[in-house]
């Protein structure tokens, strides 16, 4: 019953929902329209979770990945190549398009973590369960302050699942979270959008 329950939650709160739902959130934030909203969140999510989900689960149909949300270390380089492309890419579209400065620092800011992490993925398999879910608590502290602190209850229940289910250890998942915290901090620092994201 454990085990399932960890494996739900691994599920439930995954890289690609996350940053499906933070990405909706900050284009709605940073934009005065629901047309401009759609329109950065389409955009975004074209460039980015979208590519990266069909082709993981093309892969995982043809038996080239073990599974959506578990794979060995390995397993990974590919994926990781695929996201660092698409980050660049998006990253450039989006400033030259002239998106919003908060999706474009949020996409400089998975870029950054996506290369290092590929790094990290040749010798260590790091959490990006908790990665993501640190990464999406950090920007909405950020953004909304007190309101958005209180996603940090989704923390703890993501690092447990990852060492419940056995895919990862303590110090994995830990690291992930803190790595990703970091990173979107000097970021968003960097971007001026510590203490005012308009």
């Amino acid at each position: 019953m454990t085990k399932r329950l960890a494996k739900l939650i691994s599920n439930i709160v995954n890289p690609f929902l996350v940053s499906f739902v933070l990405i909706i959130l900050l284009s709605f934030e940073s934009t005065s329209s629901t047309s401009g909203a759609l329109k950065w969140s389409s955009i975004s999510i074209a460039l980015s979770v979208l590519p990266v989900f069909v082709v993981v689960v093309y892969l995982v149909r043809n038996q080239k990945l073990e599974g959506i949300f578990v794979n060995p270390r390995h397993q990974r380089n590919k994926i990781y190549l695929l996201a660092s492309a698409l980050a660049v890419v998006g990253c450039l579209v989006l400033f030259y398009a002239g998106a919003p400065r908060l999706l474009v620092a949020a996409f400089v800011a998975g870029m950054v973590g996506i290369v290092i992490f590929m790094g990290i993925n040749f010798f260590w398999k790091i959490s990006l369960h908790t990665a993501f879910a640190a990464a999406s608590v950090t920007v909405l502290i950020i953004v909304y302050g007190a309101i958005g602190a209180s996603t940090v209850v989704l923390l703890p229940p993501v690092a447990w699942a990852r060492t419940g289910t056995k895919l990862h250890s303590l110090a994995q998942v830990a690291t992930g979270a803190l790595l990703a915290a970091v990173i979107v901090a000097i970021v968003f620092w960097l971007f001026g959008l510590i203490g005012s994201h308009s």
